[in-house]
């Protein structure tokens, strides 16, 4: 009788208030953690339960991730940690990206850039980065905090439906031996609920548990991946490992609707969000519903535009000057505004870069390279995990790791346990493109973490997703729809979810992708019509077919409780308590 009265989108869906809900927030009060696996989300809860902090939680998940969820991160990747600490109100960036080896110069990857393998491997600088964030921020010991994903290595873990059919996809797995014994010790490779053991990542992370980033940079577990790449035709260096350092970055932000929306700034497309939002602010967005054409038909737009911007501008900052203070403000994005038509999609193609320089008053660096006139050039699976955390003190992480695409090179690095990245396929090759390879430098990354904070200043939400180029239009979704429709954080993560393809701006080599607009069935009839009528070329998806692995930490603004919410469509998971 009380289903009679709900709405009818919600009648077969138990805990929707506002929109589809099939599982409900987990709330609690002094702690919540969402990760992209049960057991590394459960990692987190135990450091949070044992006194630790949301750093030491972010700490404990990022390495288990690296057995647990292998297919995503690991310490053979890289990432962005943001790191919000109450007490002082410090809010700050590690960006763990690693770059590309001293020896990877255009020239050698003059016949393309090899999708696995040794040549696709660049200097992995997760964990460094959270280091790094212990160092600076941690209240428990390293050890205590690496304590679960030693014992996940040495114990195993079961492998998922999810990671057994991924497997299945990644038979380059089988050409390296030392793989082999992780992932295929029987001959061939796991399948669901084959419990997968890694010993040897097991000893280095003991290693650095008792040594640090040294060991891993500068010791032991550095000569040991040198060494085995470099035989099977690799190009890393000691050296290459040696200058690895993280930065520590200042966010950057904007406004929407009365709050602060915090992003990594390069070289992460944060700024593509911040676009996004800035655009999608100057339209009636909650008068036109959140399923409506006229929503998703502005946002997509919108997304053309950042991205055509990204690709004109971003780059390493240390050795391209990036005009970030024009690309995420508000009179750039009125004047970017004026380019959509809100009757017709505009033409594959046709949509170019803005001049963010104009909307600055610093001039380009003439000791960097820069850009003022783009010259274009000519659906991966993402590699990718993201992760929350939200302490008892009010503290909070956002974290992003990953190997590139899945398992990303398929090379466990000799003795050492660590599957190493394949973000080298990330670079362009044509020399006049504002990301082009060169030798050291860190490539532009579409990882992105976000945390929004009321007009006063308060904590709000952490949320986040893999997705690779698609990771800023899933968080401008669920940010449109925590703050425009006020969704429940699960209402936010398992809402019906479009993704746009644009070609020329898709970040894995060869940077190719057919242009279309895929959304979920779930979306309905009147959406796909529309956004049809008006030129989108709309392919209809399964109704839990969209890519990403959103998570969401919401904070209630009365009573600070914490409400959590993982993705159904991946193997994610939200503990509180």
């Amino acid at each position: 009788m009380v289903t009679d009265q709900l709405p009818p989108l919600l009648k077969d869906s138990p805990h929707g208030v506002k929109s589809d809900s099939y599982r409900p927030d987990v709330m609690g009060v002094h702690g919540a953690v969402v990760a992209n696996h049960p057991i590394a989300a459960q990692a987190g809860m135990r450091i949070l339960q044992r006194g630790g902090n949301a750093i030491d939680a972010a700490v404990a998940i990022g390495f288990a991730l690296g057995i647990a969820e292998p297919q995503s991160s690991g310490l053979g990747g890289d990432g962005f940690i943001m790191v919000y600490m109450k007490d002082g109100q410090r809010l700050e960036v590690a960006n763990g990206t690693g770059a590309a080896p001293l020896a990877a110069t255009r020239e050698r990857y003059r016949d393309g850039i090899p999708a696995k393998g040794p040549l696709s491997i660049s200097v992995p600088g997760i964990v460094h980065a959270l280091l790094s964030a212990h160092d600076r921020f941690g209240r428990l010991k390293l050890a205590e905090c690496l304590e679960p994903a030693i014992e996940l290595c040495e114990d195993g873990v079961p492998t998922s439906h999810r990671v057994a059919r991924l497997l299945e996809s990644e038979k380059p797995m089988l050409d390296y031996e030392s793989t082999r014994a992780v992932f295929a010790p029987a001959g061939r490779l796991a399948s669901a609920g084959e419990v997968v053991r890694n010993p040897d990542l097991a000893r280095t992370i003991r290693l650095i548990s008792d040594e640090g980033a040294d060991a891993f940079y500068k010791g032991p577990i550095a000569e040991e991946i040198v060494r085995h790449t470099s035989e099977l035709g690799g190009i890393l260096t000691s050296e290459d490992f040696a200058r690895h350092e993280t930065r520590w970055q200042a966010p950057i932000s904007t406004t929407y609707r009365g709050h602060t929306i915090y992003e990594g700034p390069p070289n992460s497309s944060g700024h593509v969000l911040l676009q996004e939002l800035n655009i999608a602010e100057l339209y009636d967005i909650p008068s036109w519903g959140p399923a409506s054409p006229e929503t998703i038909h502005v946002m997509v737009e919108a997304k053309r535009l950042a991205f055509a911007d990204r690709e004109a501008y971003l780059a390493d900052p240390e050795r391209v000057d990036v005009p970030i203070e024009g690309l995420i403000c508000k009179d750039f994005a009125v004047a970017r505004a004026r380019l959509i038509d809100l009757d017709a999609a505009a033409e594959s193609g046709s949509v170019r870069e803005g001049d963010p320089w104009g909307f600055q008053d610093a001039r380009p660096d003439p000791e960097k390279r820069f850009r003022r006139q783009f010259q274009s050039v000519t659906e991966k699976t993402s590699g990718t995990t993201h992760f929350c955390v939200v302490d008892r003190w009010g503290n909070a992480v956002s974290e992003l790791q990953s190997l590139q695409t899945n398992f990303g090179s398929t090379m466990i690095a000799g003795s050492t346990g660590i599957l190493m990245n394949n973000r080298m396929t990330y670079w362009h090759l044509d020399e006049d493109h504002i990301d082009t390879l060169h030798p050291g430098q860190r490539v532009r990354h579409t990882m992105n973490p976000v945390m929004a904070f009321s007009d006063s200043g308060d904590l709000r939400l952490v949320c986040g997703t893999p997705g690779g180029d698609t990771q800023v239009q899933t968080n401008a979704q669920m940010l449109v729809n925590a703050i425009d429709f006020g969704y429940t954080a699960s209402e936010c993560v398992e809402a019906p979810r479009w993704t746009h393809y644009q070609d020329g701006m898709e970040s894995t080599y060869p940077h190719t992708s057919p242009e279309r607009l895929r959304i979920e069935r779930r979306m309905g009839g009147e959406a796909v019509s529309g956004l049809k009528k008006r030129g989108h070329d709309v392919e209809v998806i399964g109704d839990w077919e969209g890519i990403g692995s959103a998570g969401m930490i919401q904070v209630h603004p009365e009573t600070g409780a914490l409400m959590a919410a993982a993705d159904p469509r991946r193997d994610g998971q939200a503990l509180a308590w």
